[in-house]
């Protein structure tokens, strides 16, 4: 499983410091559902993805759209369960994370956001 760290390099904030990255089907077709509620610093990035939803969770999420260059397109601030988020059509990926993450590092449509691996693991 691939592991990334994401920082926001406008605002020199990390975002998170261990992000799953789901970039095939059935990776992003369960997405976060499931799942127990992230825990601070955690986070899914979901490639290529240009709208979410939150059907079959049971909280919020805070959810950062971002287009090929990782600049932030459209955020959504505690996006609450059982929703649809509006299509964003320059959105090449999506990073889900703990809902009050957007607002605690201050990020805003146009900050420029970095991706680093930390770690490949190799299933046997």
């Amino acid at each position: 499983m691939r592991l990334l760290k994401a920082i926001n390099i406008t605002r020199n904030k990390v975002l998170a410091e261990r992000i799953k990255l789901a970039n095939n089907f059935l990776a992003r077709l369960q997405g976060l559902l499931f799942s127990p509620p992230l825990p601070s610093g955690h986070g899914l990035l979901l490639m290529p993805c240009q709208s979410i939803h939150s059907i079959g969770m049971n909280y919020a999420i805070d959810a950062i759209f971002l287009d090929e260059e990782l600049i932030v397109v459209a955020v959504e601030h505690n996006f609450p369960p059982w929703q649809m988020s509006s299509i964003h059509w320059q959105a090449r990926s999506c990073l889900e994370l703990p809902a009050g993450t957007i607002v605690k590092t201050a990020t805003v449509c146009g900050d420029q956001l970095s991706l680093e691996n930390l770690v490949q693991s190799k299933k046997c």
